[in-house]
């Protein structure tokens, strides 16, 4: 898949981490940006001097009036929108037994709801193109469960799910769907975009409670560099065919991979029980 030489990005959270980095990016190779915050003033810089190729607009993905208006905003100014990352969301950690509904709801509206309205509001002028990227942010939670991020990795898994529909529909039109799972990023998760239900359940002390205790802790020292981050995910959107996943990090990649081996063991040891579920005269499945 071939973008233009001028591609234009259209990146939802751009005030801190990814979204910032991968704008910078984006700009330093002379392309062209719509950088999107909850707050415009947070993003207001990115454009100094560079009006011509910056779009500085407030965003709130969990609008579907504001989601609309910024993809009319984007095609007037750029007329089309070449690469969509959807980026924007937080987490959220709690044991599940201790999970506060409001959180989990706010959380899926940011993170899944918001997501599919951006990703419905941008596929008319992708699709008439013929062209097009869609990136969205996950996690490696997206793909693993850990202990308190029982809610945050339901909102991620919800996203790869959506998304391995969506590039089965989109790919015959020419357009890609890619998500990025990183692991550890040394960006303001953990501080400025992660809430947490204190959990009080003696019986959760050593797995959500000692997790969430930790992730406070390890703000600042996490391993992955996010402007390296973004690099990687300009480099796989420039790719004749962009892929399906991209896990980010030696400790996001170690997951992965050793959850998802464990995993085929686990289904393929089970292979005679699956089969036997059919009837006796099944040919094939649906």
């Amino acid at each position: 898949m071939a973008l233009p030489a001028d591609p234009v990005w259209f990146i939802t959270g751009c005030s801190t981490g990814f979204g910032r980095e991968l704008a910078r990016l984006v700009l330093a190779r002379g392309w062209r940006v719509v950088a999107t915050a909850r707050d415009a003033a947070r993003v207001a810089d990115l454009a100094e001097g560079q009006q011509d190729r910056v779009l500085a607009l407030a965003l709130d993905v969990t609008d579907a009036g504001a989601v609309a208006a910024s993809v009319v905003a984007a095609e007037q100014k750029f007329g089309r929108i070449d690469v969509l990352v959807n980026n924007a969301g937080y987490g959220y950690q709690s044991s599940i037994e201790e999970g506060d509904d409001g959180e989990i709801r706010a959380q899926f509206d940011a993170n899944v709801f918001g997501l599919f309205a951006m990703t419905r509001a941008v596929l008319p002028g992708m699709r008439a193109r013929r062209q097009g990227a869609i990136v969205n942010i996950t996690s490696v939670a997206g793909l693993v469960g850990f202990p308190s991020s029982g809610y945050y990795a339901a909102s991620k898994h919800a996203v790869e799910g959506f998304s391995d529909a969506l590039a089965a529909e989109v790919a015959p039109l020419g357009l890609s769907v890619t998500c990025v799972e990183p692991g550890p990023f040394r960006t303001d998760w953990a501080g400025r975009s992660l809430r947490q239900t204190e959990s009080r359940i003696a019986d959760y002390a050593e797995t959500a409670a000692a997790r969430m205790a930790s992730t406070k802790d390890y703000s600042g020292n996490q391993p992955g560099d996010p402007v390296r981050a973004g690099e990687a995910m300009i480099a796989a959107v420039e790719r004749d065919q962009p892929p399906r996943h991209l896990v980010l990090g030696k400790w996001g990649h170690d997951a992965v991979t050793g959850r998802l081996h464990a995993r085929i063991a686990e289904i393929e040891g089970l292979r005679d029980a699956a089969l036997g579920a059919d009837y006796p005269d099944a040919t094939s499945g649906s």
